[in-house]
């Protein structure tokens, strides 16, 4: 089935990609045979229609993009935004400590994971190190320690007793810090930790200067179901939409017999608001965009003119309605597993869809035969955001928020079904040609 060889790609994606940083190094590895050429923002470009192109800021977003044959101020662009990071724990600076014997990790909460699901799995470490070389010069490096290395062991059910019917809680400060090694002789525990960092990177522990790193789940991704209709993985939200956006702007059609130019853009940040220069909340795309527009004319009312015609699809990963939770949703806006993609909705705008821009999407799944779903969320409980009101707000076009629906959002082991991924494909693609 065609389904499921994009999953199996989907889930192979997730597995290369740990930490944002590797999602786009993974990206980069994907489009490195269909000819993407990387350009440097500190450069001159000079553009040509049908070349695609691409551009990397601080390693963990990227942008795509393949000018079309119709400058963009008479065509406008058609730009699929998502995310590149996921809600999780990161290491701290000073990263170790010890008590009784054994080496804990610091960690910060990042974003808003489901804390509890972080407990008893195989976890290891992904990320970057920066580090210094020669005369004064800096560099850094990917790292990924590809085997089980950390463990945070629940509590005893004898010291714990109430835990099945009030919830396992975990204090982010104190009981949070994944063991990592019993201490030796009289190594000190930063010491031990900088030792690892030197072993899996061929990095000399005094050149370390630096790290951005976190926590993942080893456990690789799968199918599941009687009929194998559904797949887990971790990172799910939002990889599985930063693949589906690729795989569009990838089909041989897109690439080769464009009349607009498309955009993909993939966003650091998200799930901590999008506030920083390589997130949705900054200058990144808003960058490109002009610097698009200029290269195929000077004149600044064509820039303007190239963003009034443009459309953003916001993909998001949206929330499947649960059988063991039915209070949890809206009875109206119920939405499932393998039954399309899902519009979302939210009258103070958490969401970017509206009527017009709805109508839109509809029409997009009508003309590629994909089904689709509309989802509101609960009045009584508060709704997540995404990129989409961001990024339409600052650039001024209209835009949509849609996802395909799954379950445990948020946990280190996300499900979802196999039959949205290709649904999702096919509408992008659909988009990109309109």
């Amino acid at each position: 089935m065609i389904a499921q060889t994009y999953v199996q790609n989907l889930l192979d994606f997730i597995d290369k990609s740990p930490s944002p940083w590797h999602a786009v190094a993974s990206i980069e590895a994907e489009i490195e045979k269909f000819q993407f050429i990387r350009l440097d923002e500190t450069a001159r470009w000079q553009l040509h229609p049908g070349r695609r192109y691409y551009v990397v800021r601080d390693d963990s977003s990227i942008i795509l993009f393949v000018p079309g044959q119709t400058p963009p101020a008479e065509s406008g662009f058609r730009i699929i935004g998502a995310h590149t990071d996921s809600p999780g724990l990161r290491i701290r600076p000073n990263a170790a400590t010890a008590s009784d014997g054994i080496v804990r990790l610091g960690v910060e909460v990042y974003g808003g994971p489901i804390l509890a699901t972080f407990a008893d799995r195989d976890l290891s470490l992904a990320g970057r190190v920066s580090y210094s070389y020669g005369q004064g010069h800096l560099a850094h490096k990917l790292v990924r320690i590809d085997h089980p290395l950390l463990r945070i062991p629940n509590l005893a059910i004898h010291m714990n007793r109430g835990v099945n019917e009030e919830g396992l809680k975990l204090h982010k400060q104190n009981e949070l810090l994944p063991f990592l090694a019993q201490l030796t002789n009289d190594q000190l525990p930063q010491s031990c930790f900088l030792a690892l960092l030197e072993q899996m990177t061929g990095i000399g522990a005094s050149q370390i200067l630096s790290w951005d790193l976190a926590v993942y789940d080893t456990q690789k991704g799968a199918f599941w179901g009687a009929n194998q209709e559904f797949y887990t993985n971790s990172q799910i939200d939002n990889l599985a939409s930063c693949h589906a956006g690729l795989q569009a702007m990838l089909d041989d059609t897109a690439l080769n017999h464009a009349a607009n130019t498309f955009v993909c853009a993939f966003f650091d940040h998200e799930e901590i608001g999008s506030e920083s220069h390589i997130g949705a909340g900054g200058s990144f795309l808003t960058d490109l965009l002009q610097r698009i527009s200029l290269a195929t004319s000077p004149d600044h009312e064509d820039a303007a003119r190239a963003l009034a015609q443009s459309f953003l699809i916001s993909a998001d990963m949206a929330h499947a309605y649960h059988p063991n939770f039915p209070s949890a949703y809206d009875a109206d806006h119920k939405v499932s597993v393998n039954q399309g993609p899902v519009i979302k909705f939210n009258a103070n705008h958490r969401y970017s869809s509206e009527s017009i821009s709805a109508a839109h999407f509809i029409h997009w799944c009508e003309a590629a035969d994909v089904p689709y779903q509309r989802y509101s969320h609960r009045s009584d409980l508060p709704c997540g955001s995404t990129i989409g009101p961001m990024t339409s707000a600052k650039l001024g076009i209209r835009s949509i928020d849609i996802g395909c629906p799954m379950w445990a959002m948020h946990s280190i082991r996300e499900s979802a079904g196999v039959q949205d991924h290709e649904y999702m494909i096919k509408v992008l693609k659909q988009f990109l040609l309109s």
